[in-house]
C-alpha cells in the first residue's frame, strides 16, 4: 500500500490511478537492491580498519609514542606482524574495490 499524494488515502501499490480521487499516481521508483555491491563496501571497510589497526600497533609497539606500554612487546610484533596486517588490509581494500567495480559493470 502507498499513500495518494493528492487525497492522502491508502492505495494499492500496483495501481496507476487513485480509486478515491481518480488522479493519476506517479510511478513508484524501483530501488535496485544488489547484495553484491554491499559485499564490496564491507570488504573495503574491513580492509581500512585492518590497515588502521596495523598502524596503531606499529606506532605504539615500535616506541614512537611518548606513552609507555605497561607490558613488554616483542619486536616481532612491530617488525613482522604489523606490516603483514597492513598488507592484508590493503589487499582486502583492493579486493572490495574490485567487487564494486565488477558489480557496477553488470
Amino acid at each position: 500500500m502507498r499513500e495518494c499524494p493528492f487525497c492522502g488515502k491508502s492505495v494499492a501499490q500496483h495501481l496507476s490511478q487513485c480509486t478515491f480521487c481518480r488522479e493519476t499516481l506517479p510511478p513508484v521508483p524501483q530501488v535496485k537492491n544488489d547484495p553484491a555491491a554491499k559485499v564490496g563496501g564491507a570488504q573495503i571497510r574491513r580492509g581500512l580498519l585492518y590497515m588502521l589497526l596495523a598502524l596503531v600497533i606499529a606506532y605504539f609497539a615500535g616506541g614512537y609514542s611518548a606513552f609507555k606500554l605497561p607490558v613488554a612487546v616483542s619486536p616481532l610484533l612491530s617488525s613482522y606482524i604489523s606490516p603483514l596486517l597492513f598488507l592484508g588490509g590493503l589487499g582486502l581494500t583492493i579486493y572490495g574495490y574490485y567487487l564494486q567495480h565488477r558489480t557496477s559493470l553488470n
